[in-house]
C-alpha cells in the first residue's frame, strides 16, 4: 500500500504509540510505502530517504501504486519560503513549512485531493554556494529531537533538509550521514557547504554540522546556531569550551 502526506508537519514515531518516542517527521506532500498496519497505526517507509517509523492512520491519504510511481519519477518541487499556504479542496487554507512537497500539484497522472499552491517553489540542483543561505533559513530554530522545520529542527534533519532544498538527497541521522561522501584530512581543505561530524566517548557519531567560511560552523545545538570550528570540535562562543568533539569532515557536493 501507499500514501502520501496531506498534513503540514507528520510525527514519525520508534512505535505506534502517541508517547513513543519522535524519531523524525513527515511533511506536506511527503509520499511513502506502508510496510505494516493496525486499526490505527501504519509503520512506512519515506520515498525520498528510505527511513521507517510508525505514523497513525488519521494522519495520511492513501494513494495508488501508480501514482506513488509517477512521484517517485517526478522531478522534486517544494515549498521555499519558512511558511506557505496551501489551498485545500474545501477552500481551507493549511499552513505547511519550507521543504513541503509539491511535485504531485501540477502532475495530471497523480489523482490526489485537489490543492491549490501561490507561493514560492524551489526545485533543480542549486550550486553548492547556496547551501548556507538556505541554512541562514534555519538559524535560531529551536532544536528538537527528530525535527525538520524551522519551528523545531534536530541536527541532521537540519543539514538533510539545508541538501534537500538544494536539490541533493542525504540520509536522515547524523550517523547514517558521515557514510556519504569523500573525507577530508584537514579542516583547511574544506568549503563552505561541507558536513563535519562528530563523536561521542564511545566513537559513535551523534552529531553533524555544516562548515562556514573562516571556520565557523553552522549547526543544531539548543537552536541552530554559528559557532567557531577547531581541530578539537566545536567551540561555543557562549560558554567558552568545547561541546563536541570532532570526528570527520565529508565533502557530500
Amino acid at each position: 500500500m501507499f500514501a502520501i502526506c496531506n498534513l503540514a508537519i507528520v510525527p514519525l514515531r520508534v512505535e505506534p504509540s502517541d508517547r513513543s518516542e519522535l524519531v523524525s517527521q513527515v511533511l506536506f506532500g511527503e509520499h511513502f510505502t506502508i510496510l505494516e498496519q493496525t486499526d490505527k497505526w501504519s509503520r512506512i517507509q519515506l520515498a525520498f530517504d528510505g527511513y521507517e517509523g510508525w505514523i497513525d492512520n488519521k494522519q495520511f491519504q492513501m494513494i495508488s501504486e501508480a501514482n506513488y510511481n509517477s512521484l517517485s519519477n517526478s522531478a522534486s518541487v517544494m515549498s521555499a519560503d519558512l511558511v506557505e499556504y496551501i489551498t485545500t479542496p474545501n477552500n481551507y487554507l493549511l499552513p505547511i513549512p519550507i521543504g513541503s512537497s509539491l511535485s504531485f500539484l501540477d502532475n495530471p497522472e497523480i489523482n490526489v485531493s485537489q490543492f491549490s499552491f501561490e507561493g514560492l517553489k524551489v526545485c533543480g540542483i542549486k550550486p553548492k554556494s547556496e547551501l548556507i543561505k538556505t541554512a541562514f533559513m534555519y538559524l535560531n530554530a529551536p532544536y528538537l529531537w527528530g525535527g525538520k522545520t524551522p519551528f523545531g529542527i534536530d541536527c541532521s534533519g537540519f543539514t538533510q533538509m539545508v541538501y534537500k532544498l538544494n536539490g541533493y538527497s542525504i540520509l536522515r541521522d547524523a550517523s547514517q550521514q558521515a557514510t556519504q561522501g569523500e573525507a577530508l584530512s584537514f579542516i583547511e581543505e574544506s568549503e563552505p557547504g561541507d558536513l563535519a561530524f562528530f563523536d561521542n566517548d564511545e566513537g559513535r557519531i551523534t552529531h553533524v554540522g555544516m562548515i562556514m567560511e573562516d571556520n565557523y560552523i553552522i549547526h543544531a545545538h539548543g537552536k541552530v546556531r554559528i559557532d567557531r570550528l577547531d581541530h578539537l570540535g566545536i567551540y561555543n562562543i557562549d560558554t567558552g569550551r568545547h561541546t563536541h568533539k570532532l570526528r570527520v569532515i565529508k565533502k557530500i557536493v
